[in-house]
């Protein structure tokens, strides 16, 4: 009987991303409408490591697919295999990252399946899956049927909290063979990946982030780095600060930049555009430095310092005690 299958996300071809537990929690939710198990699959070129840390999370089984050309993500050369496997499931389904968000259209259109994307929860109806989706900026949620015989869907990590890996026995681990590209799809190859390298937390992943506003301008690192550095936390921005120049789009926090829902968030000379706030309005703690006393960050703050941030972030860095 048809089953879920959740598409782990591996960095580097190897080391498994924490945003997958968010999709083994989803399909938990879901399994009961359409089989009532869930299988996992991991992609790269060397997926030992990943497949045994997610043998503990009660999955049926773990399929491996090992190959050198996995190495480095590219979705032409992953939506074969993920297809392929996927066609005896009745639900595909991989965290809203940008992995999921870019592989599992392409997966759901060589199924013919009708596809969720970015949801923020699952539920049971009559023995239908319902999916909740947010719309206008994540103001209001949205619920939706899907009525072909396979489904695919992405979960938004911020929405569903991470599965915790359980005392039962582990799952088994199987090997299934890569499907080779074919036509076009054949010639795209991996060049390079021009990526932010930093000791800090993944922004998606950070318990805690520091992000800045276009009001820090060139200063956005000098004055944002030490406090991130004292806190441990991942670093942050507003699409303004990105699109002037400030910092690289990497650290976009929003709507068109990367949801998180850490334990405490600082936005510092962010106003508090509805674009941001879409991005980070799931966080436990929200701190808000800004001088502007009627900027729209502070209608969503638990904290709020109308202060210039220039002195406010020296004095708060200062006051907090050494690590």
């Amino acid at each position: 009987m048809p089953n879920v299958l959740v598409v782990a996300e591996l960095g580097g071809g190897e080391s498994l991303k924490n945003s997958t537990l968010s999709a083994i929690t989803f399909a938990k939710r879901a399994a009961p409408a359409v089989g009532g198990a869930f299988d996992i699959l991991v992609l790269g070129s060397n997926t030992a490591a990943a497949a045994e840390s997610l043998a503990a999370h009660g999955a049926r089984k773990i399929l491996r697919s090992d190959d050198a050309s996995l190495k480095d993500y590219v979705a032409e050369h992953y939506a074969p295999t993920v297809a392929q496997v996927g066609r005896d499931y009745s639900l595909v389904v991989a965290t809203a990252s940008t992995f999921g968000k870019d592989l599992l259209p392409r997966v759901a259109a060589r199924l013919d399946a009708a596809y969720a994307g970015d949801c923020a929860g699952v539920a049971i109806d009559g023995g239908q899956l319902v999916y909740k989706r947010p719309m206008f900026a994540g103001n209001t949620f949205g619920y939706c049927r899907l009525s072909t015989k396979i489904q695919v869907a992405t979960v938004r990590q911020s929405e569903v909290e991470p599965d915790a890996a359980s005392g039962s026995a582990a799952s088994p681990i199987e090997s299934t063979s890569k499907v080779a590209p074919s036509g076009a799809a054949a010639r795209v190859e991996f060049v390079s990946l021009d990526a932010v390298v930093s000791e800090r937390p993944e922004l998606t992943d950070a318990k805690t982030i520091v992000s800045g506003g276009r009001a820090l301008k060139e200063k956005f690192f000098e004055v944002l780095e030490p406090l991130a550095d004292k806190l441990g936390a991942a670093m942050g921005a507003s699409r303004a600060a990105v699109d002037a120049g400030y910092c690289p789009g990497d650290f976009q926090v929003g709507q068109t930049g990367k949801i998180v829902a850490p334990q405490l968030y600082f936005a510092i000379g962010i106003s508090g555009a509805i674009q941001h706030i879409a991005g980070m309005k799931g966080s436990k703690v929200i701190v808000a430095i800004n001088k502007d006393p009627d900027a729209p960050i502070f209608q969503i703050a638990d904290y709020g310092l109308v202060q210039d941030l220039f002195t406010a972030v020296p004095e708060l860095i200062k006051a907090l005690p050494s690590k």
